[in-house]
């Protein structure tokens, strides 16, 4: 209904069309790493894909990204529209790669989630849905990682990290920053993700500790 006001909407639309349904994961792991701005994700995500000889991907992926500030802009269901429908495609990119080598991920179908259900719901995190709802649930027509990290550092030293990176905020970031209960919203939402669910990992260590933990888990949870 909007992309005669968003020519961009018939673009991701156009791609969305061209993914085959159903996509099938290759022989190589997916590995997807999730978590709130400056937890560490670019560096650990370009350095397990250095270690492993992977691929790197990331949502929204590549094809769509450049239209992400369009979409930042409208209102909340045409944005989450918009990230729904990058997951749908980057899983094609998945599909393909993973049948070359393993595929790391930086974030997927979890934050999508987890951001519209702590948009959605006000208050504290006891105001969520229920820990057994059906939103927890990852969708049963997307292809599905063999394993999710959840990178958690301490929310002081979080915004420590954000403010020596000094980049511009995401009005995401802005409001995990203004709002400590939409971050633990978040946080929480992320937890309560199933099938799969997350793996947390502290990244508060160095950077080497934090890769040494993060491969540990890679060799106990997927064949390599």
């Amino acid at each position: 209904q909007c992309a005669e006001r968003i020519p961009e909407a018939e673009a991701v639309l156009d791609l969305l069309e061209n993914c085959p349904e159903h996509q099938k994961k290759g022989g190589f792991p997916v590995i997807v790493f999730e978590g709130l701005d400056a937890t560490g994700k670019t560096t650990v995500t370009q350095a397990v894909k250095d270690t492993l000889n992977g691929v790197l991907l990331q949502s929204p992926p590549a094809c769509i990204s450049q239209w992400r500030t369009i979409f930042d802009d409208e209102p909340a269901p045409i944005k989450r529209a918009f990230y729904a429908a990058g997951n749908y495609i980057l899983a094609s990119e998945i599909a393909k790669a993973s049948t070359q080598a393993p595929v790391i991920i930086d974030r997927y179908w979890h934050s999508t989630a987890a951001y519209t259900i702590a948009t959605e719901t006000s208050g504290k995190v006891q105001d969520l849905p229920p820990a057994q709802d059906e939103v927890y649930q990852w969708p049963e027509d997307l292809l599905k990682p063999d394993l999710v990290l959840l990178l958690t550092v301490d929310p002081d030293e979080r915004v420590r990290r954000l403010q020596h990176r000094g980049l511009e905020k995401t009005k995401e970031e802005a409001e995990l920053e203004a709002n400590s209960l939409f971050r633990q919203r978040v946080e929480e939402s992320y937890r309560r993700m199933v099938n799969p669910s997350c793996q947390e990992v502290d990244a508060s260590p160095s950077k080497e500790e934090v890769l040494k933990t993060v491969l540990q888990l890679i060799k106990k949870h997927c064949a390599l």
